[in-house]
């Protein structure tokens, strides 16, 4: 993966929030990955609202987001991200423990790049997260620049 792509996790279990980031890490993924709690968060983050950090112009984002989070659940935060010009640009990859079909469907026709169903079994989890990793050490992600990001 392009050492200068950041990722951002958006996570409410910290636990998985540690074995996601171990397990880039163990796969080979050394970029910066910044972390969120709830879906509001990044949202000021990605949309410059509220207190910083905010992102970055000309830096290339890849977002993983689970769809069960407090205050803006994940879908919501797609649907915003899919709405703006330049955010749009962003590749989603959602990562959750929801496998319901109309949920992907959904994910998917709001424009998620991929679609994770995170295993129940602990070495499962482990394994996809290391898939995940290789994954993303192969996909291209465009820059994001600032001056075309809307208020939400």
């Amino acid at each position: 993966m392009n050492r200068e792509v950041e990722i951002i996790l958006v996570e409410d279990d910290e636990g998985h929030v540690s074995l996601v980031q171990r397990n880039l890490r163990r796969a080979g993924i050394l970029n910066t990955i910044h972390c969120f709690q709830d879906g509001a968060d990044v949202l000021d983050f990605l949309f410059r609202k509220g207190k910083p950090p905010h992102r970055k112009s000309g830096v290339p984002y890849l977002l993983v987001l689970d769809i069960r989070m407090p205050k803006v659940d994940g879908v919501e935060v797609l649907r915003e991200l899919k709405q703006d010009p330049e955010l749009r640009k962003i590749p989603i990859i959602m990562l959750t423990t929801t496998d319901d079909p109309r949920e992907v469907e959904r994910c998917h026709a709001l424009g998620c790049s991929h679609y994770i169903t995170k295993p129940i079994d602990y070495d499962t989890f482990i394994n996809a997260i290391q898939q995940l990793g290789l994954f993303l050490m192969v996909v291209e992600v465009p820059k994001i620049n600032g001056e075309y990001a809307a208020s939400t």
